[in-house]
């Protein structure tokens, strides 16, 4: 009676499932950061600056793919004006851009309790 462990099927029957489960569910969780990634890679972020007078058009891939200025800020005298528009719509596309990216990998994450 005294050398039956407190362990059912002792010790060693316990950790290789655990740790094939562990496995799968990494895998699945990569698989799943993939087609995330790829999903996101496909969309496309708008953002507008000075009232909709620029407008910036970034894919998920973090390129520019489309720029649209009204003719009303293009003013030679004011150059610097026009960068600063382009500056803020910019960085406000790749805002949305992140923010979207995180929201995937909190909804993937989420509720696993992963100390990183």
């Amino acid at each position: 009676m005294a050398k039956r462990g407190g362990f059912p099927g002792g010790m060693g029957m316990g950790m290789p499932g655990n740790m094939n489960n562990l496995m799968k569910q990494a895998q699945k969780m990569q698989r799943q950061m993939e087609e995330n990634q790829k999903a996101l890679e496909e969309k496309e972020f708008t953002a507008t600056a000075g009232g909709g007078a620029v407008e910036i058009t970034i894919s998920g891939k973090k390129e520019i793919t489309k720029v649209k200025l009204s003719e009303e800020v293009v003013d030679p005298d004011d150059i610097e004006m026009l960068e600063d528009l382009i500056m803020a719509a910019v960085n406000d596309a790749y805002s949305k851009m992140e923010e979207e990216s995180q929201a995937a990998m909190s909804k993937l994450t989420g509720g696993m309790g992963l100390p990183f």
